[in-house]
């Protein structure tokens, strides 16, 4: 997620928890569901502090007042049931699709039997010092509710400030507003075969859904932009090399507003980082958003893509949520009340030391209590929905290092060895795929939020695998910054060998380490290599949106249009021929340009939406990009389970890994440590991998000038072979060679001029 709000700064101190003792997953069955015959409805839902709970059911989403409400009955853990017989509502005029939600009270505000909706009766305050904010006006959506009926806002009811609390807004009723939970009966659609590819085998693809197919003419219009329209182009990113796609948050958020005006940005939520709640498929994204269709869409999207070969991987924002934070620095009473907050606001989210305001670590409005076993239960319960019951391969997690707090309130403190953190709780309820693959989950962190000791890229717990910042910074450095960022080739070495620095100290292994060079956070690769500065100030459809990064290790290359396409082929053949898994942004294999813009989170347009026309140029690039990941696919000796080693494995006199001066001389620890040298090659024996390829040999010159390479010997009997050169002169369709094509170079010995900021590519055979 895209930090574009000013870091606090975090304060120090806190105790740790004693370990928690885990129920089963949802042991508690809370949410709305019928029983197997479907003559009864139970509604289940937690709070620890309410002092009643009233249910409210409703034969339409919005405009009408509730058919029934039924007072809840509090049991053990702090769970609070009602069964309804089916024939009862039926006699209350609730048949067909049933909505619902809930209303509580409180310590700050006790129940008073002459309240009536609207009405200020009972109240105290709108919080207290335990950091209660219970308000009965504000009717409640189910944490746990499957789908919700519709946003806060919508094109017909604009007024978000209903649901807020303090002393303008507090009295305010939304029950004929609010968002309810929609009562599923289930469905019979299947999500296909999930794929058990190894992670290290992964090739993933960012990218939004809606963005995916917005603006592509092949799809029927009603499906564009929709997860039926998605779960259409499957086969092509199939065709593309793709083997993971992983969405932009997709469940449930406040985003219908960016529909209401498409020429208007304020407050629009495009990317969806601000979640509702964390079951429900957003609506937003389905053709059929009947009750029901979103989830039924959703699993056919999913089908789709296993059908494919594809797994799919979902942007989950465990970090904070959609409620949001105060209105104001100043106003300790007014916030919004959607669902978590006012059923148990210090259950659900990390407060101050002194209760009466949101800790905030996300720089978007508060922390979810991500060590609160309650809320924890509430992501582990959802994470398993969406892997059993959608479909879901695995998952990136959002500002991750806030899953691995060890304190609830007052401060904050990562700590990966806590066996009681989100984090660790996560890997043994929700067992990652194993390194050879098989069943399990992707479980990828974001290893960084806003202040404290909350940078942790290398630093979390066993099982998980990290968007590697290093390496993006190292290889965005090396090709832009040379001059005024000191960048050695031992740090490209070790970035390009699966970061053993970050991952080898505790256990992980390469494919540990997520490869990116872009993603929706910054530039596109166009942009990385073509603007020296953001723009994020522009008309619409390419902007304006605020903040977005300042140092971006961005350069245009001078103006030249064939050294910007040359060191995009630079960024795109790195990540492929980098141990670890390389991660590409949606459109970023076609030269995919935002015209500078750095941070468009709040774009909903035809800039921020996949071009499916191409120019010629962005044609080869996208042969280019197809024909380096097919490359990468082809030789296992470039993914590697483990990390690379410098002895001779087989016998053959050839090191696992050899890296060279472009003397052809043996790199050592001088050269590696020389800020001056920007030069570095690496020849893997793929004998030991069992790869095609006897050798694979690759050169790579960050100088702005040629370098001459010597290249070492290719094995017995064997000779070097070109597979691609990101020269300009070998710009073309076919500028990586299909196998049994390559252009025969030579032997040892043989000298191989690599242009300036090129890379040269052999294979040994």
């Amino acid at each position: 997620m895209n930090l574009r709000r000013t870091a606090i700064t975090a304060l120090f101190g806190c105790a740790l928890l004693g370990n928690p003792a885990w129920a089963a997953i949802n042991a508690s069955q809370l949410g709305a569901s019928y029983d197997a015959t479907k003559a009864n409805v139970t509604f289940k839902v937690y709070s620890g502090r309410a002092t009643r709970i009233e249910l409210y059911l409703y034969s339409t989403a919005t405009g009408t007042a509730e058919k029934s409400r039924v007072v809840m009955t509090a049991g053990a853990g702090g769970v609070w049931s009602a069964t309804i017989p089916v024939t009862t509502l039926n006699s209350q005029g609730l048949s067909g699709t049933l909505y619902y939600g809930y209303r509580a009270w409180g310590p700050n505000w006790p129940y008073s039997t002459s309240w009536t909706k609207g009405s200020a009766t009972g109240f105290i305050t709108d919080v207290d010092a335990n950091g209660n904010r219970f308000n009965p006006n504000k009717l409640l959506t189910d944490p746990y509710a499957l789908e919700l009926s519709h946003d806060p806002t919508t094109p017909t009811m604009t007024n978000g400030t209903i649901y807020a609390s303090g002393a303008t807004y507090r009295n305010i009723d939304t029950g004929s507003s609010a968002p309810k939970g929609i009562v599923l009966s289930g469905d019979t659609q299947s999500t296909g075969i999930k794929p058990t590819r190894a992670l290290k085998d992964d090739v993933v693809y960012e990218v939004h859904v809606r963005g995916l197919t917005n603006n592509d003419t092949s799809i029927t219009a009603a499906y564009r932009g929709t997860y039926k329209g998605a779960g259409l182009k499957a086969a092509w990113l199939a065709s593309l090399g793709v083997t993971a796609v992983e969405f932009l948050p997709l469940q449930e958020t406040q985003n219908d507003t960016n529909d209401v005006d498409p020429n208007s940005n304020s407050g629009d939520n495009y990317w969806g980082y601000m979640t509702l709640n964390y079951f429900a498929p957003d609506r937003r994204y389905a053709y059929d958003k009947t009750p029901g269709g979103p989830t039924r869409e959703f699993k056919e999207m999913v089908k789709a893509f296993h059908d494919q070969g594809i797994k799919v991987l979902v942007d989950v924002v465990y970090n904070h949520t959609g409620e949001g934070g105060a209105w104001s620095g100043t106003d300790k009473t007014t916030y919004n009340i959607y669902g978590m907050r006012g059923l148990d606001n210090p259950t659900y989210y990390s407060l101050t030391a002194d209760k009466q305001n949101s800790w905030d670590n996300t720089g978007v409005g508060g922390n979810y209590n991500t060590r609160n076993v309650i809320a924890q239960n509430l992501i582990i319960d959802s994470l398993a929905y969406w892997r059993d019951k959608l479909g879901v391969d695995g998952y990136r997690f959002d500002l991750a290092s806030v899953l691995g707090n060890t304190c609830e309130h007052g401060c904050f403190n990562f700590d990966k060895m806590d066996p009681g953190n989100a984090l660790n709780r996560i890997v043994a309820e929700l067992p990652p795929r194993p390194a050879a693959g098989g069943t399990g989950v992707d479980l990828i962190a974001e290893p960084w939020a806003i202040g404290g000791n909350s940078y942790q890229v290398g630093g979390f717990p066993s099982g998980w695998a990290e968007w590697n910042g290093a390496y993006r910074d190292t290889v965005r450095q090396a090709q832009n910054k040379l001059g005024s960022a000191v960048v050695t080739t031992g740090q490209m070495a070790t970035r390009f060998a699966g970061s053993s620095d970050l991952y080898g100290d505790d256990g992980r292994k390469p494919w540990h380490s997520v490869n990116f060079v872009t993603a929706h956070d910054g530039f596109t690769l166009k942009d990385l290599y073509s603007c020296n500065v953001k723009n994020n100030l522009q008309a619409w459809p390419w902007g304006p949106s605020d903040g977005g990064e300042d140092n971006n290790n961005s350069w245009d290359q001078g103006g030249i249009a064939t050294d910007q396409r040359k060191a995009a082929r630079n960024g795109m053949a790195l990540m492929m021929l980098s141990a670890g898994v390389p991660m590409i942004v949606g459109g970023d294999e076609a030269l995919r340009t935002l015209n500078c813009n750095n941070n468009p989170y709040n774009l909903d347009s035809s800039a921020n939406w996949l071009g499916w026309t191409r120019t010629t140029d962005q044609n080869n690039f996208q042969a280019f990009s197809k024909a380096m990941i097919a490359f990468r696919k082809a030789h296992p000796a470039l993914r590697p389970a483990n990390f690379y080693s410098s002895v001779d494995n087989n016998g053959n006199v050839m090191e696992q890994l050899r890296w060279f001066k472009p003397d052809g001389a043996v790199a050592d620890a001088a050269y590696f440590n020389d800020s001056a040298n920007h030069a570095i090659a690496w020849r893997i024996d793929g004998s030991e991998f069992g790869d095609p390829a006897s050798a694979i040999y690759v050169a790579h010159n960050a100088w702005s000038a040629q370098v001459n390479f010597t290249l070492p010997w290719p094995g017995t009997g064997k000779s070097w072979y070109r597979v691609t050169d990101t020269c300009t002169w070998a710009e073309g369709a076919n500028q990586v060679r299909t196998p049994g094509m390559e252009d025969a170079i030579g032997g040892e010995y043989t000298n191989y001029g690599v242009c300036g900021r090129g890379t040269l590519v052999l294979i040994a055979k």
